[in-house]
């Protein structure tokens, strides 16, 4: 049996170096009709990097209901897309989901390349158990917030989170009152870039460290399992 031509490439782009992005990836975007980026300007810079020249069309959280029956009927039509968000894996944390399942819903093929994610990097480099984890994403702004904050107080898996440099303190500050000040967070930012920074600890002292410097750029927060609980029972 043919195996059909996918309709939508879910192509991963760096989450700063802007060469770690795969040679399929480069491939298929040559190849598509159109590309859905979350904001042309970001992905410009990197398709002219590449010398990449093809049509690219808005795609973000703000537009994506709106746009999707037409981005749809593109590729019933017979269009072939490939979709990029800022930078890692379009659907972690960005738009995408809804694409991919109204995809689904038409019969029409997707194919998820692998690629960067920010948070592989941050789990790994953080030293706690990688063998069972949580992902969270952002934490609520406001409703639910605190609630959510004391379910994963009693988590035993490794807990990741993704967070904006303006919030991070008093993340922190949520993670010290609800867990404890000895549990241990990894704090990573500006993955892959110039000035990557990874800190480790507990998290009073990871907090107080932070307190002293600006900080800028996309940040994950990785936080150890809640051991004493597993030694309870």
């Amino acid at each position: 049996m043919t195996k059909p031509n996918p309709s939508l490439y879910i192509v991963p782009t760096p989450i700063g170096n802007l060469g770690d992005i795969t040679l399929r990836a480069l491939e298929i975007l040559k190849s598509v009709d159109i590309i859905l980026a979350e904001d042309t300007r970001t992905s410009g810079v990197l398709l002219k990097h590449y010398q990449i020249s093809k049509p690219l069309q808005s795609f973000h959280v703000f537009n994506e209901h709106q746009s999707l029956q037409r981005v749809i009927k593109k590729m019933n039509d017979g269009e072939m897309l490939a979709l990029i968000s800022d930078a890692g894996t379009p659907g972690i944390s960005d738009p995408g989901f809804l694409l991919i399942r109204e995809c689904l819903k038409n019969n029409l093929v997707v194919e998820c390349l692998p690629g960067a994610t920010a948070f592989v990097p941050a789990l790994v480099k953080s030293g706690f158990p990688t063998d069972r984890f949580v992902f969270e994403g952002f934490l609520p702004h406001k409703k639910g917030r605190q609630t959510l904050l004391k379910e994963l107080a009693n988590e035993e898996r490794t807990i990741v989170l993704y967070e904006s440099p303006h919030r991070l303190i008093k993340t922190l500050e949520q993670i010290y009152e609800y867990f404890g000040a000895s549990r241990r967070v990894s704090v990573s930012r500006e993955l892959t870039k110039m000035h990557e920074e990874t800190i480790t600890g507990p998290v009073h002292g990871v907090l107080n460290q932070l307190k002293l410097q600006p900080v800028k750029g996309e940040i994950v927060i990785v936080i150890s399992g809640n051991t004493n609980r597993s030694n309870e029972i």
